[in-house]
């Protein structure tokens, strides 16, 4: 499952998370977001419990877009104790989130 955050929730949900976070940072207006979130979401399924997938909207999120400097998306970021470790800029494939993904582990 992906929780959506918000400016509010980001570091409880991420900073403090005890496991690995993917967070999917997106827009409802952008195509290729709209291509990528379904790959997240299966994604999420297949990692319960190991990794944590999250989106938060950028244009209702400017606080954390701005901070993680977030020019284009989608943007994906990844998240190990805390600290961002990766990240993927546009919509790539499934397998090159699940090889990051799997790099968290």
């Amino acid at each position: 499952m992906v929780t959506e955050i918000t400016d509010q929730t980001f570091e409880n949900e991420v900073l403090k998370s005890s496991i690995p976070v993917l967070v999917d940072f997106w827009a409802p207006w952008c195509g290729p977001c709209r291509m990528i979130g379904p790959v997240v979401d299966k994604l999420s399924g297949q990692y319960t419990g190991k990794v944590k997938f999250c989106k938060i909207n950028v244009d209702e999120n400017q606080k954390m877009a701005s901070k993680y400097k977030v020019m284009s998306i989608p943007l994906l970021l990844l998240f190990k104790s805390g600290q961002q470790v990766d990240s993927l800029l546009g919509a790539v494939p499934e397998s090159k989130i699940k090889s990051k993904v799997e790099a968290l582990l």
